[in-house]
């Protein structure tokens, strides 16, 4: 199998395992920072048996998993805040901003060819989203200036991920960047981000090593073999798992404009996904 088709199917798997969280986190009784705490100490224990002395030696490395840390600190910090202080529609779709970004900074950032679908294939999957989740019910600018926040931290994720990506390997780009972004968490949230022990703890725990361990890793193991363009593009399957999560799972259902707009998620990703690369 080319690398890039093995890529492009690595990162589309990590996405939909990440739309599973919602089997985890409901009827766990833990707020958002919480769990964000939890899946970075699960993230973090590989760090003693995956970190190789040779990828110390590159600086430039080093300096992306530190911009790592700080913005999956921020990434998380900010989406949570933006979904419970809002619209969830309306911090969904300002947060998945965060492909457009990447499309626009890859080619200064890392030195990618640009991608012209992946400019056209924003806006389209933006309004595919839109038709999923339904009208956001009111408006907050607050909560689209948090999304918004939250989408060029994570854009920040993707191509810092990349670039570190050269010297670490997947496992260990996970366990180096998390104890950065939890010692932020804790100082951010304080004891608001200690778990309570209990039953809903062991099903985060699960939910931390199958949908942020093992997700995260596959990601950025799919993320060495394809541009960041093309693995941002394809994290717009997340949403779409999530929906059939909700559907399937807990019953939910969805109308003909939320089909409609899940096909047009589906095409977006895939459209940028087959473009032969410059």
């Amino acid at each position: 199998m080319p690398a890039r088709t093995l890529g492009a199917l690595l990162v589309a798997a990590a996405a939909c395992t990440w739309g599973l969280w919602s089997l985890f986190l409901r009827g766990s009784g833990l707020d958002g920072p919480a769990v964000t705490a939890v899946v970075l100490a699960v993230m973090a224990l590989p760090l003693p048996l995956a970190l190789r002395r040779t990828a110390l030696r590159d600086r430039g490395a080093l300096g992306a998993v530190a911009l790592l840390g700080l913005a999956d600190a921020g990434n998380v910090g900010c989406y949570f805040t933006a979904l419970q202080r809002g619209p969830i529609a309306l911090a969904v779709l300002t947060h998945y901003l965060a492909p457009l970004l990447v499309a626009l900074l890859a080619p200064a950032a890392l030195s990618e060819p640009p991608s012209r679908r992946a400019r056209l294939a924003a806006p389209a999957a933006l309004l595919g989203l839109a038709l999923v989740l339904g009208a956001p019910r009111g408006a907050s600018l607050p909560t689209a200036l948090l999304g918004g926040a939250s989408a060029g931290c994570y854009a920040v994720v993707v191509l810092a991920a990349k670039r570190a990506g050269r010297a670490f390997g997947p496992l260990a780009l996970n366990a180096v960047h998390a104890p950065i972004s939890l010692a932020l968490l804790l100082a951010a949230f304080g004891r608001e981000a200690l778990p309570a022990p209990g039953p809903g703890l062991l099903r985060v725990l699960a939910g931390a090593v199958l949908c942020g361990l093992a997700a995260n890793a596959v990601f950025y193991a799919g993320l060495r073999r394809v541009t960041a363009q093309v693995a941002s593009a394809l994290t717009w399957l997340e949403p779409l798992a999530a929906t059939a999560v909700g559907v399937l799972a807990f019953g939910e259902r969805l109308g003909p404009p939320a089909l409609l707009g899940s096909g047009l998620v589906l095409a977006a990703g895939v459209w940028v996904a087959v473009e032969r690369p410059a």
